[in-house]
């Protein structure tokens, strides 16, 4: 069962079957009210400003059902769209349409709120890092199940970077890990006696802790819960030593004074967990 790593364009083409075999079913009754051949048109528009983001996993739904869809887009993906614009106009067999209107709406509203409101967050700390590269902004594992990738990508298409995809593609050592390995030097020799290929991180929860993971050879450490003086004093401590990447319920208003501190990242849970959707409407005519 689990003998593979799924990458982006297999996520997607998964995500577009089960959303139409969650909705279709063994088939939609209310669009066979309508003619099954013919074409018809319709016009999407946003109610809100918002970055665009899930236009594939969108034009997806709609091509699954009728592989002769056409949909014109009107902004590309990435783009800030206007509040009551028309972000696309679809041409479509009238079934088709209908049946994939739903699916596919909801992958952009989902999508396109992520990728907002990651922008929103990285445009909190432009120019706010005294470091050369700047800080990014990372999201997390906690995502919709089942839509791991696509918030990943979403985020990207923000602005923002992804921390580690899954378990698969990297070693982070948390608090239980290393109370189950006996501290954070063992924990850390056992990760790199596996020779993973992958990157090693260890989470520590004050100065000693981060003292005992620079002793350990860790290159990435992640800092959680620290006050800023500590993110200062962790900062002044590592000298470049290893990347820095605060966390724990970092709020949108204290973003910028976490990023004035030199660390090199900041992950966000609520990029990918607390989901509003972008309003958006579809009509034929």
């Amino acid at each position: 069962m689990f003998n593979h790593n799924e990458s982006l364009e297999q996520a997607r083409e998964r995500n577009i079957n089960d959303a139409l075999l969650e909705d279709i079913g063994t088939g939609d009754w209310t669009a066979m009210l309508v003619p099954e051949s013919g074409l018809v048109h319709a016009t999407l528009i946003v109610r809100q400003e918002a970055v665009l983001c899930g236009s594939a996993w969108f034009e997806g739904c709609f091509k699954k059902l009728d592989h002769s869809a056409i949909i014109a887009w009107k902004y590309a993906e990435g783009d800030l769209m206007k509040a009551d614009t028309t972000v696309c106009e679809i041409t479509a067999k009238p079934r088709a349409l209908l049946s994939a209107e739903r699916p596919a709406i909801n992958f952009l509203q989902t999508l396109s709120w992520t990728a907002s409101i990651t922008r929103q967050h990285v445009k909190a700390i432009e120019g706010a890092s005294p470091n050369s590269h700047g800080c990014a902004v990372l999201d997390t594992r906690k995502t919709i199940p089942g839509l791991r990738q696509a918030q990943k990508y979403a985020v990207t298409v923000g602005g923002g970077k992804n921390q580690r995809l899954a378990l698969w593609h990297g070693i982070l050592i948390k608090e239980n890990h290393i109370a189950a390995a006996g501290g954070i030097s063992a924990a850390m020799k056992a990760a790199q006696a596996l020779n993973s290929g992958v990157d090693i991180q260890v989470e520590v929860e004050n100065m000693a802790e981060l003292q005992e993971a620079l002793s350990a050879g860790a290159k990435s450490i992640l800092i959680d819960n620290f006050s800023l003086d500590q993110m200062r004093e962790a900062v002044a401590f590592t000298k470049g030593a290893a990347l820095l990447e605060a966390s724990g319920g970092v709020s949108l208003d204290q973003l910028k004074a976490i990023a004035a501190t030199g660390v090199d990242r900041i992950s966000i849970g609520k990029l990918t967990k607390d989901v509003i959707a972008v309003d958006f409407s579809l009509r034929v005519q």
